[in-house]
This record gives C-alpha cells, sequence and structure tokens, in this order.
C-alpha cells in the first residue's frame, strides 16, 4: 500500500494524478489476485476436462473454457503467479547486478568505470528483445529461462543508471568529508553512496515491470519460456491462438490480463517518478 500512498501525494494541475492511484490500484489487486489464486480460483489448476472443451463464458467458467477444457479464470489467476514471479526475479537479479557495480564505477572512477562501463556498452549494442532471444534460444525452455534471458538484458540499464547518480553523489560535501576523516570507501558507498542512488532505481524498476511482463509473455509466446503444466499468460495465448475468430474467450483474457497489468505498472512507473522528483513543487 506504500504505492499508493505514494502516488496519491503527487499534486497536478487537477489535484491528486488520479492515473497514479488507479495503477496502484490496479497493481494491488492484480498482486492480490495472484497471491490469493489458490483460493479465488474456482477449479484447480491445470484440470483438463474435454467434454467441455471451449465453452462460452457462462454461469459456471465465467471467463469460458479453452480448448482442453480447462477453466480459462482458473489459468488467469494462475498464470498472474508465474508472470509476477518472473517480474520479480528478474528486476531483483537485475537490480542487484546492476546497482551493485554502477555505484562502483560511479564512485571509483578512473580504469574501474571505464572497464564496467565498456562491458555495459556490450551489452546495450544489442537490442533486449533480439539478445533474449539468443539466450532462451541456446537454453532448454522453463520459466528459469526466461527470468535469465531477460535479466542479463535488463542489468546494463541499471549500472548506467546508478554510476550517473553515483558519480555525482561522490563529489558531495558530505562525502569529501568522510573521506577526510578517513572514513574507508566501502563503508562510504554502503552508508553514503548506495542509499541515496536508490530512488531513481526505485522508479525505473517501476516503470520496467511492465516491459518485463511483455518480454516475458513473447518468449512464452513463442515456445521458449513457460511450458505446460505452467500456466503463463503468454503461453495460454500462443496455445489458443488458432481459436480466436471461432471461440475469442480462449484468448482475449490471458491477452487482456498482459495488457491491463503492463499498463497499470506503467502509471504507477509515471505515479513514481512525479512523486519522488526533488524538482515537483507541491502546492
Amino acid at each position: 500500500m506504500t504505492a499508493v500512498s505514494a502516488v496519491a501525494s503527487v499534486k497536478g494541475r487537477g489535484g491528486v494524478d488520479r492515473l497514479a492511484v488507479l495503477g496502484a490500484a490496479i497493481v494491488v489487486v492484480i498482486v492480490l489476485s495472484a497471491v490469493l489464486a489458490p483460493w479465488l480460483a474456482p477449479y484447480p489448476e491445470n484440470t483438463p476436462d474435454p467434454v467441455h472443451s471451449l465453452q462460452p463464458p457462462g454461469g459456471a467458467h465465467w471467463f469460458g473454457t479453452d480448448g482442453a477444457g480447462r477453466d480459462v479464470l482458473t489459468q488467469v489467476l494462475y498464470g498472474g503467479r508465474t508472470s509476477l514471479t518472473i517480474v520479480v526475479a528478474v528486476l531483483a537479479v537485475s537490480a542487484v547486478v546492476g546497482v551493485t557495480l554502477g555505484v562502483v564505477a560511479g564512485y571509483a572512477g578512473g580504469w574501474v568505470r571505464d572497464v564496467i562501463m565498456r562491458v555495459t556498452d556490450v551489452f546495450l549494442a544489442f537490442p533486449a528483445l533480439l539478445l533474449s532471444l539468443a539466450l532462451a534460444v541456446v537454453l532448454q525452455p522453463s520459466v528459469t529461462t526466461v527470468i535469465v534471458a531477460i535479466a542479463a538484458t535488463w542489468w546494463p540499464w541499471y549500472a548506467r543508471l546508478a554510476a550517473s547518480v553515483a558519480a555525482s553523489i561522490a563529489t558531495r560535501p558530505y562525502v569529501d568529508a568522510a573521506r577526510c576523516l578517513g572514513v574507508p570507501a566501502p563503508l562510504i558507498v554502503l552508508r553514503h553512496v548506495l542509499p541515496n542512488s536508490l530512488t531513481p532505481v526505485l522508479v525505473q524498476v517501476s516503470l520496467d515491470a511492465g516491459g518485463v511482463i511483455l518480454t516475458g509473455a513473447a518468449l512464452s509466446y513463442l515456445g521458449l519460456g513457460a511450458q505446460e503444466p505452467v500456466a503463463e499468460w503468454g503461453l495460454m495465448v500462443q496455445q489458443s491462438q488458432t481459436y480466436f475468430t471461432t471461440d475469442w474467450w480462449a484468448v482475449t483474457f490471458p491477452g487482456l490480463a498482459i495488457l491491463v497489468t503492463a499498463f497499470a505498472f506503467n502509471l504507477l512507473g509515471e505515479g513514481l517518478r512525479a512523486a519522488l522528483d526533488p524538482r515537483r513543487v507541491v502546492r
């Protein structure tokens, strides 16, 4: 609920940024739905029932059933658990690796910064989705493969962002004072540089969540990510795409889940960026 409180404090011409609050509220609902899927789902996960395949939405199946007779609502709820797991894992790994390297590069400067930034530039030279696809092809298709493939292409952005912020903080008077007092460099980084470098990173994490959702769904859609019996939104779209013109619900609801989740995270990220902007004038 912290995110909701943060974006609710953002002021615009009309007062509270309602779109940011809406995005935060939707994210909270999606997260709770995924966490509580075992209790909210009307049917057990991945339970085929060929007799009732491709049933339209109705009282027994609110979102209808897919080609295997599985309840689409149940699969969407459990698919949210998989998709959000991918988001959390990718962003956690990317932020930890990228921020660590970026803060070291920004504070140390010199040849250390040059080496780290040149390695970062090598990764940034390739389109992120193309590099993720290449890595996913080499590895065995699974949820873990999706996490590794995306995280390997996502961390350079955090490294560059953290390096820029850390380089600015390293020249602040309080950091110079700590050096004059003989405080060891690792302690200065942990106490002063790292904490003050996290705000823009947190904003970027919230903005990137939607991109990770889309990339993870794309890899699964191409058969390079989650595999049965795991429920995942991109995989659900891939499995039901042939029914789109006749049995629209089988592909529409997981597609909407991807769209709404990515959109909500983008609204939340924009709200957090405005709320945490030090140049913002509070009226």
